[in-house]
């Protein structure tokens, strides 16, 4: 009873600690009130958060949960979390940032208009009950989307609308995938792999210092053939010696890396001989 009250924002408790309560459900609670905490805050009066957001003694925990959470989607909290001076520099410069990459979706053309899904789009489930139309796919949601949307849903929505929207065409979009909070490393190492992928986002996550130090990361970098001549070069540096006689071997990436790496191979074993001999 006690838990389904807080989950509704019920307990007689202060405003700020019905929120911090919110945000601990909303974040780290069993699945049930997870969601029902979400929902709640989703739904709560926006003055009212705006003013636990911009108070100074509203804990961390609760700035950094909203501002990737809720705060892209409802602007206001975005604009009350930036006016609170206690906001975390870290925190406020990826906030900053977001802000400023959504406003340059809405001042871009594309912007004016969403794609339209095809009629087809709306056949319904053969084994449907009760006539119920077949449920949407992520990708036909994306589809909708207009571009302002999917910032923000590369922003801050979930893996498998990342996993979509890394590939689309406007580089707003898919730039907006890599200043993610929610981005991990078995999503950077598979964006590094990915062959139908817009080279600026190889670019970024070599430039990501997060990810540079993750070798496989690297690797699949180096390995892939739309990573960027330039980039590839600058990452040779870190690629142990087995995996750089392996790249030698890569007919698939351009022939300056290959060339590079054999380049790399080649004096490491004559420095190797030179010691050898040396030696006796």
């Amino acid at each position: 009873m006690v838990r389904r009250k807080a989950c509704r924002g019920e307990l007689p408790v202060s405003l700020q600690e019905k929120i911090e309560i919110l945000v601990a459900l909303a974040a780290g609670g069993e699945e049930e009130s997870q969601t029902s905490a979400f929902h709640t805050l989703e739904s709560w009066p926006s003055e009212e958060l705006q003013h636990v957001l911009s108070d100074p003694t509203a804990p961390v925990d609760v700035l950094d949960f909203v501002a990737k959470n809720l705060a892209l989607a409802q602007m206001e909290l975005a604009d009350a979390l930036l006016r609170n001076p206690r906001l975390p520099g870290q925190l406020r410069e990826w906030l900053e940032d977001a802000v400023g990459l959504i406003a340059e979706a809405e001042s871009s053309e594309s912007a004016e208009a969403s794609t339209p899904l095809p009629p087809a789009s709306e056949s319904r489930d053969s084994s449907r009950e009760g006539g119920q139309e077949k449920a949407t796919t992520t990708l036909q949601k994306i589809q909708r989307m207009t571009v302002v949307e999917k910032v923000k849903a590369a922003l801050i929505g979930s893996l498998e609308e990342r996993m979509i929207l890394v590939r689309d065409s406007n580089k707003l979009v898919s730039r907006a995938v890599m200043q993610s909070p929610k981005l991990s490393e078995h999503e950077a190492e598979s964006y590094a792999s990915m062959k139908d992928i817009g080279e600026e986002v190889l670019r970024l996550l070599a430039l990501n210092r997060k990810f540079r130090k993750i070798y496989v990361v690297v690797r699949a970098l180096v390995n892939n053939p739309r990573t960027p001549i330039d980039v590839g070069l600058q990452l040779l540096s870190r690629i142990n010696d087995p995996d750089l006689k392996g790249l030698v071997l890569n007919r698939n990436v351009a022939d300056v890396i290959r060339h590079a790496a054999e380049k790399i191979v080649r004096r490491k074993d004559d420095l190797a001989k030179g010691k050898l001999l040396s030696k006796h």
